[in-house]
């Protein structure tokens, strides 16, 4: 079967859409699929190595605004593929496709993967687009992936839901876990970041100002609250335009010993940074923040975490099972879980191991491919 692969963003950037869209290419090709990703072509990142089992297209937007892009070349590059599978939101391309629905019958399916929400001028013009332009292109879908129930039923997606439950398919996110693994703490980068005798927090995650729901200045100023515990440290990896606000954070702070930024970090030393954490943050401060692939990351690697309780992220980090949740946007509540972790690490590991048995049994990539590929052999 010939399946198109639609999502805006694609690695090398590193965001969670954009890495399901590859690890769903990449089960579906392995299960005998003719796949192609289209996504944009983006000037940040000069060199492409596209070495898959499936064929990826990056295409020159004719507009673009943040991780979204105008691509019109989809009109008539995906007219001849058996199923459309879009990974939502995508402004500019989803509105293509369904342009495209309009003339010619496509079987379609749309992973929805969060609701859009954005800050100032830019909500009131989300929020346009989910009351009018979203409906008509869910409206064309065969069927909707939702990654929760629960957020599903927490999202704009609730009334939709309610009246359409036979269009809708629960498939999470997943994670590669023979990748990330419990490790041994790798001695190179102890020694970099002088981090011997010490525990170890850590954050993964775009710094972009796409990603400004990732809720780095609340760890940070959590942070502050412990500033009499000297046997800790945190590690921030990621890059974008937003780390220099959060590196004038810390220096007001006063935290500059304390936290760490290491920048956009390489997907092979992504392992590495896990193995050598004691408890992984997610304290992600709205709806955007759908599930948290990266909460999965850490479990998986054994590590365990402590996330916002949000829909969708709640339905992954299991309360005091594999972690910890908080109030989003409670720098006070997260300062008292970081120091409640950090003075039992006992508990903490028994998190930790409880988490790598929670991928093991529902969230291996395979797992999910199976189910990607039931579905979509079944339109």
């Amino acid at each position: 079967m010939k399946i198109a692969e639609v999502t805006s963003t694609f690695p090398p950037y590193q965001g969670g859409m954009g890495n399901v869209a590859y690890y769903n290419a990449w089960a579906l090709a392995t299960l005998g699929h003719e796949v192609t990703v289209f996504t944009p072509r983006y000037r940040y990142f000069a060199k492409y190595m596209d070495e898959y089992p499936f064929t990826v297209k990056r295409i020159y937007p004719w507009f673009r605004y943040g991780n979204s892009g105008v691509l019109p070349q989809l009109l008539w590059q995906i007219k001849n593929f058996d199923v459309i599978h879009l990974h939502y939101p995508f402004f500019g391309g989803a509105e293509i496709i369904y342009f495209l629905e309009q003339i010619k019958d496509l079987k379609l399916v749309i992973t929805y993967h969060m609701d859009v929400v954005g800050s100032g001028l830019l909500s009131k013009v989300f929020k346009w687009h989910t009351n009018f332009i979203m409906p008509k292109i869910l409206d064309q879908a065969d069927k909707i992936i939702v990654t929760s129930w629960d957020y599903a039923k927490n999202s704009t997606l609730a009334e939709r839901l309610a009246a359409e439950p036979e269009k809708f398919a629960e498939i999470p996110c997943g994670v590669n876990h023979l990748l990330f693994k419990p490790r041994y703490r790798d001695k190179e980068l102890m020694t970099k970041y002088d981090l011997y005798n010490k525990q170890i927090v850590l954050f993964v995650g775009a710094l972009d100002r796409p990603h400004y729901f990732k809720g780095v200045n609340i760890l940070i100023q959590a942070i502050s609250h412990l500033n009499d515990n000297d046997n800790f440290r945190v590690l921030i990896a990621g890059g974008g335009e937003l780390l220099a606000s959060y590196q004038s954070l810390v220096d007001t702070l006063g935290l500059g010993k304390k936290i760490i930024f290491l920048g956009r970090v390489e997907e092979n030393i992504l392992p590495k940074l896990y193995s050598l954490a004691d408890i992984f943050v997610l304290p992600s401060i709205d709806k955007s923040e759908a599930f948290g692939i990266v909460a999965l990351e850490a479990m998986s690697s054994g590590v365990p975490v402590i996330a916002s309780d949000l829909a969708g992220v709640r339905s992954v980090v299991k309360k005091k099972e594999t972690g910890l949740l908080v109030k989003p946007g409670s720098v006070q509540n997260l300062a008292d879980m970081l120091d409640y972790l950090l003075k039992n690490p006992r508990i903490a590991r028994a998190y930790g191991q409880a988490g790598r048995q929670r991928v093991l049994e529902s969230y291996t990539w395979e797992h999910i491919g199976r189910q990607l590929d039931d579905l979509i052999t079944n339109l």
